[in-house]
């Protein structure tokens, strides 16, 4: 990847929306050869896709929390795929350390919450915190230094 993939990639984080004409403007190069970086882009698995972007308090979810799961052995919870289907569920991520996973949760409400703790219990011993405010919600991802700014 060169600087002009990275601009390219922080103008897609920034909006995914923007039209091929619109990001060839701000990178400053042609329609085509945007279009062919994007799909190089896309075809190595650097741009994983393209999403909204939800509020889940917008959609019904009240409670934002993060739980962590001591579980290991058969009944570790990353050995049951059907966990990444509960709506509840927004992430899931094996970490390391005293805890297995790292799960990023929503709840309607906290006894909603309660019940979902319940029912990670059979997993193992679930430790939460709950997320009061976001003030950085989602940053993008940059370069790694070795490549130098992209804004410049």
């Amino acid at each position: 990847m060169d600087n002009v993939d990275w601009q390219i990639v922080d103008e897609l984080q920034g909006d995914a929306r923007l039209s091929f004409s619109e990001l060839s403007r701000r990178v400053h190069l042609s329609t085509p050869a945007v279009s062919e970086r994007v799909r190089r882009l896309e075809r190595s698995g650097l741009i994983r896709g393209y999403r909204a972007d939800v509020d889940p308090v917008a959609a019904g979810w009240a409670v934002h929390a993060f739980v962590r799961l001591s579980c290991y052995g058969p009944t570790c919870i990353l050995r049951d795929p059907a966990v990444v289907e509960w709506p509840e569920v927004l992430e899931l991520h094996r970490v390391t350390g005293d805890d297995c996973s790292l799960i990023r949760v929503v709840a309607q409400s906290m006894q909603g919450f309660e019940q979902l703790i319940d029912r990670l219990s059979k997993y193992g011993t679930p430790s939460s915190t709950l997320v009061l405010s976001s003030p950085l919600r989602r940053s993008s991802v940059q370069p790694p230094a070795a490549l130098g700014d992209v804004t410049a």
